[in-house]
């Protein structure tokens, strides 16, 4: 099975031209002292008005949301702080992910510092399993626990709660994955997705929820205090925005709202952590510099950089490592604890690997794409903590939804009764808890988001599973599986791509999912230059129009994967950057996507169609500009000629239609003559033209070949015949 070839959409956002919507981006412009190109960014985004867009541009912590709209988040903070009065014995339990990781790194430091008798339960991947067990919750109760707080995890635990009532231990549970329709019977359930919490921003990431919580229990002691509540959230801030920026990006949350003020000021506490372990991860991550040179951190640097070191340990080992790591406060003793995560890593993508080559068989040999629609792998030897992520591969790859499971045999032979662990990754139009939710009598657990999640089920379920979750997929997507849409923020001319827009766009970031980098789009471009970089990998790309050219840059394209050529004319999508070279600043390109501009290759189509209903013996006028006259085989020949006295003995008709319009003061040749042309050529064999493949031709000119008469073609004649006006 190939990669499933989807065409390419691109989608304009904004175009000027609708009054209402010019208005409010004038008064964006008006009021922030923003170019309007500027503003029609902040529109798509969702800010419609000066004061909306100038919120979301300041980023102050005043404008946080009040943390006790959390359903139940007064009942968490109550019963937080009786057990720090009644000097409880308490255990954090969180998931082995980023997300969890950082999540309870963050907890556990803040119960610290209020002095509270605190550990740490992460339950490993192999053996234990995601989620909380009864049999975690036997042994932390056999040490006195008497209050679980369980962070990115914990929200479909119902039995497991209620067993623990059985032995006197409390709940409280944060998480932020979708609930199921029964809540478990904790003291508290603090997650954004109740049906029934008003909170007015749903995308927190797991550890957006604890850094909630903290902000909720400075809110009570600077009231119990009498102190101002905004220096216990600026407080909170300082000491934890770092973690949680880390779990927030590793979660691809979208970076919108409460997100975007969390990664913008954790990257900057970044920058010049005081916490050693962290310091040695982004050292080991970044290889740049020495501890004393500053970095530039970038939501970028954390997401391909930090993040998956961090996941490693949870997914091919403890995640506790990584959790130590975070803790640790000597310098040598963190720089050793961050190249074990390295080298954790380094195992994880070599097995990611080999998991990998065997999926991609698997799909090669068994999965019909004419009959499904969702993927579905299994196997006895994969790695429970890695499937997920040859799953984002395989999704990526293939454009479909995938779910690889790896099964624990209880014996030698295949057996019903065998449990298999579960990743899945979806796409867009999708929702993968709700394909799961259909297929709920066959799993014994799942959960997890939208696009992402996580299944346990027996050997004996799987067949009937992989039918019933493609029955879902068969009713929810459409065609849109078959399409990439691209949205662009808006249409720009080059002459309005300055240094001054390349600047403002630095006060968008940071970027990430739902606050994604601007994309412009700009039509009818003439390619002037093409260079070769990188080792051949990349293109550098000069581009013109209307007079103004600028350097373009299209990373991870080779010259020949381009599909156009020099002094063509074509449509791009890119982001503007600023390139610093030797402290001079210049505005370039960043390219997306390129093809020739749409109106021509439109006009093309439309030739191409003309040319079908003529060769079928449709009648055509003079006007068309279809017969040719002597002086149009001339510039054919003439170009020819000239292409073979330089090596080229292969041609396409538009590099032809090209390199003939490119002679200035002639006439536009047309798709239709040209072909006709070509045709009488070989015909008469005034030159070897031979069309090797749809519009491809490979040709030899014959430079000392008499004069032939070109009125004696019969294809010539018949196309006279066809001309309406000649009769």
């Amino acid at each position: 099975m190939k990669e499933m070839k989807r065409k390419k959409v691109w989608k304009e956002k904004y175009a000027f031209g609708e009054e209402d919507h010019d208005k409010a981006v004038r008064a964006i412009a008006s009021k922030l002292g923003v170019s309007e190109w500027f503003a029609v960014l902040l529109y798509n985004r969702g800010y419609h008005t000066p004061e909306e867009a100038e919120r979301f541009l300041k980023l102050e912590q005043e404008n946080f949301h009040d943390p006790y709209l959390l359903a139940d988040m007064d009942r968490a903070v109550e019963r937080i702080f009786r057990a720090v009065e009644d000097h409880e014995k308490i255990y954090i339990y969180g998931d082995y992910d980023v997300d969890g990781v950082t999540s309870v790194t963050a907890l556990y430091l803040y119960l610290r510092e209020l002095g509270c008798d605190v550990g740490i339960k992460i339950p490993k991947r192999e053996g234990e399993g995601y989620g909380v067990s009864c049999a975690a919750i036997d042994a932390l109760a056999s040490e006195g626990t008497t209050l679980i707080i369980t962070v990115d995890t914990g929200i479909t635990a119902n039995d497991e709660v209620l067993y623990a009532k059985e032995l006197g231990v409390d709940f409280v549970i944060t998480d932020h994955h979708e609930c199921r329709t029964e809540l478990p019977q904790a003291c508290a359930v603090v997650n954004p997705h109740r049906p029934d919490c008003p909170y007015p921003f749903k995308e927190l990431a797991g550890v957006g929820v604890v850094f909630k919580l903290l902000c909720a229990c400075e809110i009570k002691r600077c009231r119990d205090m009498e102190r101002p509540i905004i220096d216990g959230i600026r407080r909170v801030c300082m000491n934890y925005a770092d973690l949680t920026a880390i779990g927030t990006i590793a979660d691809v949350m979208p970076v919108i709202d409460e997100n975007r003020m969390i990664i913008s000021l954790g990257l900057k506490l970044m920058e010049n952590t005081s916490r050693q372990g962290l310091r040695a991860l982004i050292e080991a991550s970044s290889r740049r510099g020495s501890d004393d040179t500053p970095k530039k951190i970038t939501s970028g640097l954390i997401g391909f950089g930090v993040a998956p070191r961090i996941n490693a340990a949870g997914r091919i080992g403890d995640a506790t490592v990584a959790v130590r790591l975070l803790l640790e406060e000597d310098e040598e003793r963190a720089q050793i604890a961050a190249e074990e995560l390295c080298e954790i890593n380094r195992h994880r993508q070599a097995e990611e690997n080999e998991i990998s080559i065997e999926a991609y068989q698997k799909i090669e040999n068994s999965f019909d794409p004419e009959n499904d629609l969702v993927i579905v792998l299994d196997s006895n030897h994969w790695h429970q903590g890695i499937i997920g992520i040859v799953a984002s591969r395989i999704t990526e790859k293939y454009g479909l939804p995938s779910i690889l499971i790896s099964f624990d045999p209880l014996t030698e032979e295949d057996h019903p009764l065998d449990d298999g662990k579960g990743s899945g990754r979806s796409i867009k139009g999708m929702n993968l808890v709700e394909a799961l939710n259909y297929c709920d009598d066959l799993l014994l657990k799942y959960g997890g988001h939208e696009l992402a999640a996580g299944l346990t089920i027996k050997r004996a379920n799987l067949e009937k599973f992989r039918q019933k979750i493609n029955e879902y997929a068969k009713n929810h997507l459409n065609e849109d599986i078959f399409r990439i849409c691209i949205d662009a923020d808006c249409a720009i001319r080059m002459k309005n791509v300055t240094m001054q827009l390349a600047k403002e766009l630095l006060l968008l970031e940071p970027f990430g999912t739902g606050n994604l980098a601007p994309i412009f789009m700009m039509r009818d471009v003439t390619v002037k230059k093409m260079t070769s970089i990188g080792s051949g990998k990349h293109t550098r790309l000069l581009l013109e129009q209307d007079g103004v050219c600028m350097t373009a840059l299209y990373f991870g394209v080779a010259l020949e994967e381009l599909g156009f050529t020099l002094g063509d004319v074509i449509d791009v999508l890119f982001h503007i950057d600023i390139n610093d070279y030797k402290n001079v600043q210049s505005v370039q390109m960043i390219l997306q996507d390129a093809r020739i501009a749409e109106r021509y290759s439109d006009e093309l189509d439309r030739q191409k169609n003309r040319y079908a209903e003529v060769h079928s013996g449709a009648l055509f006028s003079v006007a068309e500009e279809i017969l040719p006259e002597r002086s149009d085989f001339a510039r054919v020949y003439k170009t020819l000629r000239h292409e073979s006295r330089a090596g080229i003995c292969f041609l396409n008709v538009r590099d032809m239609l090209r390199l003939i319009n490119a002679v200035p003061g002639e006439e536009p040749m047309n798709y239709v003559k040209l072909k006709y042309i070509l045709r009488v050529f070989h015909e008469l064999q005034l030159c070897e033209v031979e069309e090797i493949q749809p519009d491809v031709y490979q040709f030899r000119i014959f430079f000392n070949a008499s004069k032939t008469n070109i009125e004696k073609s019969s294809i010539l004649k018949k196309l006279k015949s066809q001309c309406a006006d000649l009769h």
